[in-house]
């Protein structure tokens, strides 16, 4: 069997990597023995975002293949991977194509794939929004749409899936892929150094309890685009940790870093936030798994910070995975500054609600995928 496993950014390669780890460390496994794939990145070889340490913590090759399409322009992108993917199909035959997630590049891959006739497999399957007006939700409907085997990380995606239409033998609940890394990964996460910066900024305390440090990250372009919305949210963050010692560690891309640091600078607290450069794979999740709390846009350190077991608050009013909420350590509350600050508050004085980790976050998601396909 031939497999192309296809990445459209960063996020992507953290989400295909157990798999990957599997193919490369079971060849003498019969059950996936005939497996043979390529890994294949959308983008260019240069991409800034691709460093090797990335591939190295998360101990996986870099891509086989390069498609080289590049644009800001989200149609155009489209267009582009299209075209390249289908040259890459008619010049290597597959039998069956993974996609993650839902960018705009795993739609295009998506779209070529099944008019190329080809078996089309998506992780991270039915997550919704339901805001029509984000082109990230188009792309899920799409992709969802099309493909012939959903892999599922929760009960709550199922429910969509099967809702919107899809055949109930199509969708399978394998369970959420990134836990695969944490638990693969442990023992090296757990030796990660931190930047001197940082380890200045954390007390040493005794062993087996969280530091007094929350990590504070932000990625979401329309949010950080939004100076006014987004200094009501860090105030509103500085006035929930007032009265007690705690360090906000805020490991931040530079166009996030700029803007908050210019809101921090202008606070009454402007020493409370610590803007510090972003952090390698096991680097982070070394940071987040020993903090006394998170927040967050990112539905994937909301996903992690369930695994660990830290509070985490969301600064979205929704998740594409409820059980983080339901049954984690995960508090939803938009962009509201008095939802942010009281449940800062309740972070920082250990007032948090009781939580468990959900259903298949055993580390066995990527053997289950594999298998499926397989048959």
């Amino acid at each position: 069997m031939k497999l192309a496993i296809v990445c459209g950014a960063r996020p992507n390669f953290i989400k295909v990597a157990p798999i990957i780890r599997v193919l490369d460390g079971k060849r003498e496994n019969v059950k996936f023995a005939s497996v043979d794939y390529q890994l294949i990145y959308t983008g260019a070889e240069n991409d800034a975002t691709l460093e090797n340490s990335l591939f190295d913590d998360l101990d996986i090759k870099r891509p086989d293949v390069f498609l080289g399409a590049d644009s800001q322009n989200l149609n155009e992108l489209t267009g582009l991977v299209m075209a390249k993917f289908e040259k890459y199909l008619q010049e290597n035959p597959v039998d069956a194509v993974i996609v993650v997630d839902d960018l705009a590049s795993t739609m295009a891959t998506a779209i070529v794939t099944k008019k190329q006739g080809i078996l089309l497999a998506h992780i991270a399957a039915g997550t919704r929004s339901f805001d029509i007006t984000m082109p990230k939700e188009i792309n899920r409907l799409v992709i969802d749409g099309l493909s012939d085997i959903l892999f599922t990380a929760g009960i709550s995606n199922n429910s969509i899936a099967n809702k919107e239409g899809a055949e109930l033998s199509k969708v399978y609940m394998v369970g959420n892929i990134l836990m695969d890394n944490l638990r693969y990964n442990h023992d090296r996460i757990e030796k990660a150094v931190l930047p001197d910066k940082i380890n200045a900024l954390i007390p040493h305390i005794a062993e087996g309890r969280r530091y007094p440090y929350i990590v504070f990250t932000l990625n979401r372009k329309a949010l950080i685009g939004d100076e006014q919305k987004l200094r009501n949210l860090v105030e509103a963050v500085i006035r929930g940790c007032d009265d007690v010692t705690m360090t906000i560690i805020a490991p931040l891309r530079p166009d996030a870093a700029k803007v908050v640091e210019k809101i921090v600078r202008d606070s009454q607290h402007p020493s409370l936030f610590n803007i510090v450069e972003p952090l390698n794979y096991l680097q982070f999740s070394y940071l987040t798994a020993h903090a006394a709390g998170i927040i967050t846009d990112s539905g994937n350190v909301a996903e992690e910070a369930t695994f660990n077991q830290v509070p985490c608050i969301t600064l979205n009013s929704y998740t594409e995975h409820i059980e983080t909420v339901k049954v984690g350590t995960n508090v939803l509350v938009g962009e509201d500054p008095d939802l942010l600050a009281k449940a800062t508050d309740e972070m920082c004085h250990g007032e948090w609600k009781k939580s468990a980790i959900p259903d298949r976050w055993d580390g066995r998601t990527a053997e289950r995928i594999l298998q499926i396909i397989s048959q």
